[in-house]
């Protein structure tokens, strides 16, 4: 586990503390399972642009072997 200094605003910090207090849950745990929510989010949505880019790449090529196809049944 690794120690750090953090530095919230201060209604987000007075946000967590009445959570924290009304769920009866240690700060450190409130925060680390938002960091872990937050990096859930992040990861997905890195995917999704990953994704969305890697589609556009494929779009031209899979449009190029579809003419062909049409081409080919054309053809007969």
């Amino acid at each position: 586990m690794k120690t750090l200094s953090l530095k919230l605003d201060d209604k987000i910090f007075d946000e967590a503390e009445e959570i924290t207090s009304q769920l009866k849950l240690a700060r450190n745990r409130y925060i680390n399972e938002a960091v872990s929510i937050y990096n859930l989010f992040n990861k997905r949505r890195l995917l999704k642009k990953q994704l969305t880019k890697e589609s556009k790449l494929t779009s031209k090529d899979s449009m190029d072997i579809l003419h062909e196809f049409e081409k080919l049944i054309d053809g007969d």
